[in-house]
């Protein structure tokens, strides 16, 4: 019996996607809304599997994909998202996740991909080819700096949220900048939106 656990911030989502993986199988099923919440889940429940939404209230799932890849090479992870495919499915890859998956897709498929994930925890899965993934190549850390820019964050708030000093702050703004080439952050919270990255 695999133990999973499900990480989405929507409460219908995650409801959804108990009842569904219940009728397939999975009776071994934890949730969490948050990353925090999470970290705590991880450590108590243990999971061998993950569905893991990019989107969450705290920060980036990608960056809760990368702290579990240091504990564990063998959880299969699977990144559930709204987000555009072409933009997240190398994040998702370069994260560590085994799969990245759109929450359009149907729940046979979410089903099959967290199978055949579970059975194979070296592969990656996704419906898009290499060719279509983003060419503009942000780590999950930048992914992250970029929510909190989006939300207006200063440079302290940021260094305190992600627990980085302000010198790497800036310097992850100035890799943000270059990569989406724009001169100011305004500029480049246009361009993430524009691209997708940004909800």
């Amino acid at each position: 019996m695999t133990r999973l656990l499900v990480v989405d911030d929507h409460d219908v989502v995650r409801q959804g996607l108990v009842t569904s993986l219940k009728t397939h199988g999975y009776s071994s099923i934890e949730t969490a809304s948050t990353i925090k919440e999470s970290r705590s889940k991880v450590a108590a429940f243990n999971p061998e599997a993950m569905i893991v939404d990019i989107n969450l209230p705290d920060g980036s799932g990608l960056e809760l994909v990368q702290w579990i890849r240091k504990i564990s090479a063998t959880v299969a992870i699977i990144v559930l998202s709204l987000n555009e495919p072409s933009l997240f499915a190398h994040l998702a890859r370069s994260a560590g996740a085994n799969a990245y998956i759109s929450k359009s897709r149907p729940i046979d498929e979410i089903v099959s991909t967290l199978n055949f994930a579970v059975a194979n925890p070296g592969s990656f899965t996704s419906s898009l080819t290499t060719a279509e993934m983003s060419l503009v190549e942000l780590t999950p850390r930048e992914i992250d700096l970029l929510y909190l820019l989006a939300r207006g964050a200063s440079n302290l708030e940021i260094s305190s949220t992600l627990y980085i000093s302000v010198s790497t702050v800036k310097t992850h703004i100035s890799s943000i900048l270059r990569k989406l080439e724009s001169t100011n952050r305004t500029m480049a919270i246009k361009v993430a939106r524009e691209k997708g990255l940004l909800p």
